[in-house]
């Protein structure tokens, strides 16, 4: 028999190798082999076996690694796909299938020593000794240095019980729990609603039923329910022997979500493991986690994108929840999109996939108008519950009767003061860290300005620090104008950040307790959790906040949300910028009003009659997706047609608008047999540099992505660029700039 096997290395081809006698019948598709390659020994995955090749004087594979092959026929199926639909070598879409943790040659279980008792008669012994081996008859197995704790005794003292032959203490596997330390109260199933009854049942009927299931797309409005139909879903497709996966989009998201889904599974007549994968866990954790699916033993996944590719057997259910986020989009290779490698999985393996949004992506709700998504709604927020109130304020109102731009309209202010007398809970978002956006001199007209980006630096006044939040450039705040001929000590920072914002609370409102929620008040795992906690249990009056607070957080007591700068990102130079503005003033609308109390929003934008921001007041997703679909139909943009984005980059911007050029031309050649692409640019990035490099790209458009996919991979095949700058190629991007 011949192995043919894709090496870990980018080096674009697969090998053949004979299989030794000795390892005949450990060498199956997807397993991890090492093998000769030059004069090294590297690692691989065995993508087929042949019974011959066409190439003689075949190498032996060395060893096979590990007794279970990590690969599943199933995925490496669905990296073959995302190879070809995304452009990129097998191998770098083989191996964002499989952790960095669990790809090492040698095993990462951690062994620990443990103390056992064995059977004996304890008359010989002291009382102390008596006392000691009863403790560890108790329990089956103790870990050494808990056991050392609780009975208060020492190492030796157990040897001497050891030699007696009354106990034994060996090393055994001790496996990494994320969540061991927290307590979590089990839940059960609640009694669904007319809506989410009528949004289940179908979700039930394609789970039992064989053939082609097509996806669903679950369109709630927030607070309609939907994670209570998420979880009796899957315990429909636990009780049918399937296992599931859960996507949520922000790593921020997962501690909220496995407490509900451990609550409802880990305990009771039946409890299922939930296992977690994000890129939060350690490199242990991930591995441990990892190794309870792969051995069948945890049935539930939930994580970021790349639990997608989680090792779950006989798959029944993959759900993607808020799937309009574009952070399910990788942003290096292989550039694939979670959200489509879900539906894509689920074909392939007869499972149902469930998108679930209150803000549902343009793509997702045109294939429902398409048929090729089924639309399931929840309409209505469960027991009756009002939507809040949305009040837009026009800021440029506030800013004329204020003589400058105040942070928080007089409006605003006065809401926060009734929540605080009445004990009620405020959330404020800005989408932007930082106390500043930028330092700026009055007089000489100096701009603090990354070395390496085309951006401004962003000022953070408790660190005193000027930051670049592309390449993360950092140097102290300068007390005087930089520039040696002005040195103005009046320098201004302009801007609003989420500090700014604590700060100016912190002065209008000196008994509130305020806290900020950001990348920049997050530095340990457990930060986001202390401080969701104080904010649930009341220690909190006021929490500010970027995006990470926007969704998926369910908290009774918040009746009032303020959003500072509603239009930050409505005039970015990206198409999607109003569906993005929209999504996300009606999901941070959607944390108001979700206890007994009707919410209130206060939106305050400088635009305040842009239709993102009038739509999102109104709740009305359908008027604002009409709306945008005719734009995208003037241009032929998504959904209506595809995208495709090439980027080149390098130290030298003429050589790198030269090679653009050269891109083009031969795309032009390429694809000449494609009907209905266009071409447009080479053109300068909007971020035209980061990090140092230049960036020019190119966008196409067309109607047929698969015939292009394919055109772009033979073109970076031949493609012979200039050593110091890259091509990269990014197949349905989720941002132009």
């Amino acid at each position: 028999m011949i192995a043919r096997v894709t090496l870990e290395m980018a080096v674009g081809k697969e090998f053949d190798y004979s299989i030794p006698p000795e390892w005949a019948g450990a060498v199956t598709v997807g397993a991890r082999v090492k093998i000769p390659f030059a004069r090294r020994e590297v690692l691989g995955c065995v993508t087929a076996l042949l019974e011959s090749s066409p190439h003689p004087n075949l190498k032996p594979i060395l060893k096979v690694i590990g007794q279970q092959a990590p690969v599943t026929p199933e995925i490496l199926r669905l990296t073959r796909w995302m190879a070809e639909y995304y452009c990129c070598a097998p191998e770098i879409a083989l191996k964002a299938a499989l952790p960095d943790a669990v790809r090492k040659e040698k095993a990462g279980w951690r062994e620990q020593l443990f103390v056992r008792a064995l059977p004996g008669d304890d008359a010989a012994l002291t009382r102390r000794q008596r006392e000691i081996f009863q403790l560890v008859r108790a329990q089956p197995d103790w870990p050494l240095q808990s056991f050392l704790a609780a009975a208060k005794t020492t190492a030796p003292m157990l040897r001497k019980l050891e030699d007696k032959g009354l106990l034994v203490i060996a090393p055994q596997i001790s496996e990494r729990d994320p969540y061991a330390r927290e307590t979590i109260l089990p839940t059960t199933p609640l009694t669904l609603n007319p809506e989410q009854r009528a949004a289940l049942d179908p979700i039930l009927a394609a789970m039992e039923s064989p053939g082609k299931k097509p996806p669903f797309l679950l369109y709630g409005v927030t607070g309609s329910g939907k994670t209570e139909v998420y979880l009796q879903a899957i315990a429909r497709a636990l009780e049918l022997g399937r296992g599931a996966i859960v996507l949520v989009p922000e790593i921020s998201l997962t501690p909220q979500t496995v407490e509900r889904f451990k609550a409802r599974f880990t305990s009771g007549p039946r409890p299922t493991l939930v296992a977690v994968l994000h890129s939060h866990l350690s490199g242990g954790e991930r591995h441990d986690e990892w190794h309870k699916i792969r051995q069948g033993r945890a049935r539930i996944v939930i994580g970021a994108r790349s639990a997608v590719f989680a090792p779950v057997a006989s798959l029944g259910l993959i759900i993607v929840d808020e799937e309009h986020e574009h952070s399910y989009k990788q942003e290096e290779a292989p550039r694939y999109h979670a959200r489509d490698v879900a539906v894509v999985r689920a074909q392939i393996e007869g499972a149902v996939a469930v998108l679930g949004s209150a803000t549902p992506s343009m793509e997702s709700y045109h294939n429902v108008d398409k048929g090729k998504y089924r639309l399931l709604e929840m309409p209505s927020r469960v027991d009756d519950r009002k939507m809040p109130i949305v009040r837009v304020v026009d800021m440029r109102l506030a800013a004329r009767q204020e003589k400058g731009t105040p942070i928080f309209s007089p409006q605003l202010k006065e809401a926060i003061t009734k929540r605080l007398e009445r004990s009620e809970q405020t959330l404020l978002f800005l989408n932007r860290r930082g106390f500043a956006s930028s330092l700026q001199c009055p007089l000489c007209g100096y701009v603090a300005q990354c070395p390496n980006c085309s951006l401004s630096l962003t000022y953070h006044r408790q660190a005193q620090r000027l930051k670049c939040h592309i390449c993360s450039h950092d140097v102290p705040a300068p007390l005087v104008c930089p520039d040696p001929k002005c040195r103005n000590p009046a320098i201004r920072f302009a801007g609003v950040g989420t500090e700014r914002v604590e700060a100016t609370l912190s002065k209008l409102f000196p008994k509130a307790r305020v806290r900020r929620m950001d990348s920049d008040t997050l530095k340990r795992k457990e930060d986001y959790r202390n401080i969701l906690g104080d904010f649930r249990t009341g220690k909190i009056d006021i929490l500010v906040g970027t995006q990470m607070i926007a969704k998926g957080l369910h908290f009774p007591n918040v009746t009032l949300v303020g959003i500072v700068h509603a239009d930050l990102a409505l005039h970015l130079p990206d198409f999607r910028a109003g569906e993005r503005t929209f999504q996300l003033l009606t999901q941070v609308a959607g944390r108001a009003g979700r206890g007994d109390v009707e919410g209130e929003v206060f939106v305050q934008a400088f635009t305040p009659f842009h239709p993102a921001i009038q739509y999102a007041r109104r709740h009305d997703f359908r008027g604002f997706y009409e709306q945008e679909i005719d734009f995208r139909r003037q241009l032929n943009y998504p959904p209506l047609g595809r995208l495709a984005l090439i980027l080149l980059r390098g130290k030298n911007e003429d050589k790198v608008k030269l090679s653009a050029e050269h891109v083009k031309n031969e795309l032009a050649k390429e694809t000449a047999s494609l009907r209905g692409l266009v071409i447009s640019g080479p053109a300068a990035a909007p971020l035209a540099r980061a990090e140092g490099n230049y960036r020019y790209q190119i966008m196409l458009r067309t109607k047929q992505m698969s015939a292009l996919s394919g055109c772009l991979a033979l073109l970076s095949g031949r493609l012979a660029l200039p050593e110091d700058v890259t091509m990269t190629i990014d197949v349905d991007p989720a941002s132009l700039i």
